[in-house]
């Protein structure tokens, strides 16, 4: 209520000063006493507040303020020296007290500590603390102090992110030069990570600029040193690895803290304009590649049948010599069981008769029956004893 009443004790004042009784705020607007006023002294406008007062009332005491007596009750809180208007140490009524804009700005600056001075770090985070710009130390995941910004900040760097950059961007063409002067068009990806957080913040600048331009250096440099034949066929496993490590060298060398995880190569196809002629040849360089496979395939079936067959034969020689004539008989017998069980056989044994022999049976043909050991030519005696008896 105190604050309300001096607001209005203000505005009274004020308006006391601007308008003096309802008069205009550079005075009288009536009379002729009021010479150089704005309309040349015919009494129609306001007098010039910076004219000298007319003849008569220069001495006397004046209704009118003066623009500087305004500006000091301004100051001294517009409604006097005793006026309700005042404010505490020249601060005008309803403007906050000294105590508390110390005490807002103090939350504000204790705020503002523990903001800047608190800092978590995730499991996947480090945090690289560095106190006037230069580095101090790294911070472990957890939470962890320091001083408050701009004494020490603290940058957090991920480093279990693997980074994949691709070669080339977009799809458009990545022409190489080989040893034998062929062209070759080279798509491949690069993995990297963050091994030294501390020279990852410090040593370079733009990290991702920088891994680009080496694993270029570095694949152009390795395409350099192999064929055409090479680049697009079996040679890429030895490009990705010469990539690799070329990659890792020029890096530690720039102490970048990058560490290349690998390196992959998705696609090495020739030109376009020869590129279908390269498909037949590489078409051809992968049936030679089978056929080669199945002749190592086979040579090693053969080389372990042989094998087997060189043991068995020593089995056998290990039990000729401790019994030889037995051995022998055994080894005939097993050959000509071998040898006659696939053949025709015909065995005669009865003397003085002589057997019916079928001829076709004798060929092989397996519509006659055979004649077995101790079979005899029935039909045919049947013959002989009719005709002796006639």
């Amino acid at each position: 209520m105190a604050r309300l009443n001096g607001w209005i004790a203000r505005i009274a004042g004020t308006g006391g000063v601007l308008w003096n009784e309802n008069k205009g705020p550079w005075g009288s607007g009536s009379g002729s006493d009021d010479k150089g006023g704005a309309d040349g002294g015919n009494g129609g406008g306001p007098r010039n507040p910076w004219a000298f007062p007319p003849e008569g009332k220069r001495g006397g005491k004046s209704n009118v303020s003066s623009l500087d007596d305004f500006l000091k009750r301004a100051r001294k809180g517009g409604g006097g020296g005793s006026g309700g208007g005042g404010g505490r140490g020249g601060l005008p009524t309803g403007m906050p007290s000294r105590r508390i804009v110390l005490v807002a700005a103090g939350l504000l600056v204790l705020a503002w500590i523990a903001f800047t001075s608190v800092h978590v770090i995730t499991p996947e985070q480090r945090g690289v603390v560095k106190l006037f710009g230069r580095y101090a130390y790294t911070m472990e995941p957890g939470i962890g102090m320091t001083m408050p910004a701009p004494i020490a900040t603290v940058t957090k760097v991920n480093v279990q992110k693997i980074t994949n950059e691709d070669f080339p961007q977009g799809n458009g063409e990545n022409l190489m030069l080989t040893q034998d002067q062929n062209i070759v068009d080279l798509a491949y990806a690069v993995r990297w990570d963050i091994a030294n957080p501390e020279d990852f913040v410090f040593q370079i600048a733009e990290p991702t600029t920088t891994v680009r331009a080496t694993a270029e250096s570095a694949m152009r440099a390795a395409v350099a040193g192999v064929t055409l034949n090479e680049a697009i066929g079996p040679g890429r496993t030895v490009i990705e690895a010469r990539v690799q490590q070329a990659m890792q060298a020029i890096l530690d060398e720039y102490n970048s803290g990058v560490r290349v995880r690998g390196v992959s190569i998705k696609n090495a196809s020739a030109p376009a304009a020869v590129d279908e002629a390269f498909k037949q040849v590489t078409a051809a360089q992968q049936e030679s590649e089978g056929a080669r496979n199945q002749a190592r395939a086979y040579a090693q079936q053969v080389t372990a049948l042989a094998q087997g067959q060189a043991a068995q034969f020593d089995k056998i020689y290990e039990q000729y010599k401790l019994a030889p004539e037995v051995t022998r008989r055994r080894l005939y017998y097993e050959t000509m069981e071998a040898v006659l069980a696939k053949s025709n056989k015909t065995v005669v044994e009865t003397r003085g008769v002589t057997p019916y022999l079928p001829l076709p049976a004798a060929r092989g043909n397996p519509a006659q029956p055979q004649v077995q050991q101790g079979q005899q030519a029935q039909p045919a005696q049947q013959a002989q004893q009719q005709g002796g008896a006639q």
